[in-house]
């Protein structure tokens, strides 16, 4: 991934190839979301006026660029991740063992593969947290772009969400799915109330 340009990954996005897919630009939209929260930090820092909060604004650039580098490196995750389910699809099933062994494979690999949607989804809301921060405290002249990064981020946030409803709704072991749709709901009711507070906080501040 680190070797691709923005174009690269887009095309590669666009091609026949089933990674990098949803998970993959839930990520890298999840990254930007956060970078934008970034972006708003540093035109704070070293303002007179924002002197207050500088020592907040730091903090926040910090855990900021934790938080864009880990949704990154989820993007190339997602894909590794694909590719045992993608290979326990492929496996034969001709005789009663073989077809045994591949629902076993396939299970174990269904439920793995909602591991890094839901870490997409947990990144989202942590960006979404600090992104409120940062409206609240960052410049003024920047606070369009904490809004714009909250919008992105809910976006991520739901496109990751589809990723665990599709693996989930072919596990067999219900109680496990059950688990992991609740999961995904609560996150999916959390990321979606709070990046539309920061949204409408941000339009109402910017249409005063």
């Amino acid at each position: 991934m680190e070797e691709r340009t923005c174009i690269g990954f887009i095309e590669e996005l666009a091609s026949s190839s089933p990674t990098p897919g949803g998970g993959g630009a839930a990520a890298m939209a999840g990254a930007i979301g956060v970078a934008l929260g970034s972006m708003v930090g540093n035109l704070t820092t070293g303002k007179k006026k924002y002197a207050a909060v500088q020592e907040d604004i730091e903090r926040m650039l910090g855990e900021a660029e934790t938080l864009y580098n880990r949704l990154y490196g989820l993007i190339a995750k997602d894909a590794e991740g694909f590719e045992p389910l993608a290979a326990a699809y492929r496996l034969p099933k001709n005789t009663p063992e073989e077809a045994a062994y591949k629902e076993a494979v396939m299970q174990k690999e269904l439920q793995n593969a909602c591991d890094v949607p839901l870490e997409i989804m947990n990144c989202g809301i942590s960006g979404l947290d600090l992104l409120e921060e940062m409206a609240e405290k960052g410049s003024v002249m920047a606070v369009s772009d904490a809004g714009a990064g909250a919008a992105i981020l809910q976006g991520a946030i739901n496109a990751a969400s589809l990723n665990v409803f599709i693996n989930a709704k072919s596990l067999k072991d219900r109680e496990t799915a059950e688990k992991l749709l609740q999961e995904t709901e609560n996150l999916l009711k959390y990321g979606n109330e709070k990046a539309e507070k920061i949204f409408n906080d941000v339009k109402n501040q910017l249409c005063e």
